[in-house]
């Protein structure tokens, strides 16, 4: 299962929090650091998961429910995907946004370290600036802290910066996608990543920031387009989606990821946060093989609270009001064959196994 919560910077109008629930993603205890892997930094196992579930649609269909609560303001509808992934949510929620905000300019950011998932998020990106040309995209590597903003806070990194910005020319899916295929030997080359000796977490070799937009659109939209060295965040959504490990320190997930992206919001703006919950098959089979397994020791009123904390007298700004458990926990569903499971000679096929496993461990 999978709770979201949402964060409210505040205006005249009634507080809206919400949750979301999924099955959890962990490690297995008593194994060597050097040993374990990263969940979402190996691509086969993510991508399987994401392929045989139905995870990214209901995240999608979450995150589009907030779009008729927003108060948007000229000149421009404004989205920050907090970890964009293959970018299946993106495109979902981009679609959603057009069907509600059809003529209204769009800036579009996105967070992203993997290589493989920007390239993975470009690849849905042409018939998103065909159906819906007055959009901007920003995608940028850098922490959650300094992505809204597309601004390392340290001197020497924002020195350092690759900014590239690209006017996409044309009108046709055709001519987008070849100019966006154009970009490979670019990401390539800073796009990459490191492992900090510090935490041990992957970081970009290279802080670097990519624009896209539509040149024919360019005078309407020139008001949009980021410039480098002046950074500007004021989202009317944000979409913080498992946007840090499960057994991170509540307070890391606080101080370095909620309340900067909270500091991220416009007045009015909101901020759906998505998480692991557990109470699902996934931890039915993860506590068979390790049964003192318990990944779920914070609530998610636990860190909102500590959120709060974390954002001290700019606290008052927001309005922090958890839905109840009715309205706030959701799941997905595995893909699966009617044959597969739901009969009496059912016979589960290899890849519904090992998708079933990824999707719990």
């Amino acid at each position: 299962m999978t709770t979201a919560d949402i964060i409210d910077r505040a205006v005249d109008r009634p507080p809206i929090s919400s949750a979301v629930n999924r099955p959890g993603i962990t490690e297995p205890t008593g194994i060597s650091s050097d040993k374990n892997f990263r969940f979402y930094d190996n691509r086969q196992k993510y991508l399987m998961f994401v392929n045989t579930c139905s995870e990214k649609w209901v995240v999608a269909e979450r995150t589009a429910r907030e779009l008729d609560r927003l108060q948007p303001a000229p000149p421009a509808v404004r989205f920050f995907d907090a970890g964009m992934g293959d970018g299946t949510v993106l495109a979902r929620v981009m679609r959603s946004m057009h069907q509600r905000y059809p003529r209204f300019p769009f800036y579009i950011a996105g967070k992203e370290i993997s290589l493989e998932d920007v390239r993975l998020t470009l690849d849905k990106m042409p018939d998103r600036f065909l159906e819906h040309p007055e959009t901007v995209l920003a995608i940028t590597n850098i922490s959650y802290a300094e992505a809204p903003w597309l601004s390392p806070a340290k001197p020497d990194a924002r020195a350092g910066m690759v900014w590239k910005t690209v006017a996409l020319k044309g009108d046709t899916t055709a001519e987008f996608e070849r100019q966006i295929l154009e970009l490979q030997p670019f990401l390539a080359e800073t796009w990459r990543t490191k492992v900090s000796a510090k935490t041990g977490s992957m970081i970009p070799e290279t802080p670097a920031a990519l624009i896209l937009y539509r040149e024919d659109c360019g005078f309407m939209l020139d008001e949009i387009i980021p410039r480098q060295n002046s950074p500007r965040a004021d989202f009317d959504l944000i979409l913080a989606s498992q946007p840090f490990r499960l057994r991170a320190k509540t307070e890391f997930k606080a101080s370095r990821v909620l309340a900067p992206l909270a500091k991220a919001l416009r007045p009015g703006g909101r901020l759906l946060g998505i998480h692991s919950a557990g109470n699902d098959p996934g931890l039915e089979i993860i506590q068979k093989v390790w049964p003192n397994e318990d990944p779920f020791t914070t609530s998610r009123r636990t860190l909102i609270e500590t959120t709060r904390t974390a954002l001290g007298d700019l606290a008052e700004q927001f309005r922090f009001d958890p839905l109840p458990n009715s309205e706030a926990l959701f799941r997905y569903e595995m893909h699966t064959l009617p044959d597969e499971i739901d009969s009496d000679s059912a016979s589960i096929g290899t890849s519904t196994l090992l998708a079933a496993w990824n999707a719990a461990t």
